[in-house]
């Protein structure tokens, strides 16, 4: 069985919007200041060498536009290189691959996915796909790569709504650029005594 880890560059205030294209978002980019070769290299070996991707939509059309057409480089490599399941009603539209859509019964067609043989499943963005996962407990680990700044506005990773959660630390740790990579398990829906 597959495992499904949540992987987001996030602001202190929880923000993972990297882009405005829908938007004004006034602060694209914003980890770049952030960006060391140790960094990177925690981050590649966070993705690990062989996985898939299980994207958003909108998420996908970001990403498609930019890492196909980027020089060889190890996280463009790898990502190019990986299965994209997309969440689409218009898989017939996907040209990033290799692709699969998914979307009609989108929780069903993910429990299939993760019940298959083949790499752990690697979601960024793509933050309403992940409400839906941690909702219906398919997600097994989330890795939150936290810089310190502090956006005020943007999309979160966990909208409103969002059903409570229980986390468990796996791992923490801290980098000279301020950065901090903080890994944890899903336990499960939060419980009050």
């Amino acid at each position: 069985m597959r495992k499904i880890k949540i992987m987001e560059h996030i602001s202190l205030d929880g923000v993972i919007q990297h882009s405005n294209d829908d938007d004004d978002f006034p602060y694209s980019d914003w980890t770049a200041a952030y960006r060391t070769p140790i960094g990177r290299d925690a981050v590649l070996a966070a993705y690990g060498d062989n996985f898939d991707l299980l994207l958003g939509r909108r998420t996908y059309d970001i990403w498609s536009g930019f890492w196909p057409s980027m020089p060889s480089n190890p996280m463009g490599d790898r990502l190019n290189a990986a299965t994209k399941y997309v969440a689409t009603h218009n898989p017939e539209s996907l040209v990033w691959g290799p692709f699969k859509g998914i979307g009609s019964d989108l929780v069903e067609d993910v429990r299939g996915i993760k019940s298959q043989d083949g790499p752990d499943l690697i979601v960024s963005g793509s933050s309403t796909l992940t409400t839906l996962l941690l909702e219906h407990g398919l997600a097994d680990e989330v890795l939150l790569i936290v810089s310190p700044v502090l956006l005020g506005t943007g999309k979160r990773l966990f909208a409103k709504g969002t059903p409570a959660h229980t986390f468990e630390l796996i791992s923490s740790s801290a980098f000279a650029s301020g950065v901090i990579f903080n890994a944890y398990k899903v336990i499960g829906p939060l419980k009050l005594k």
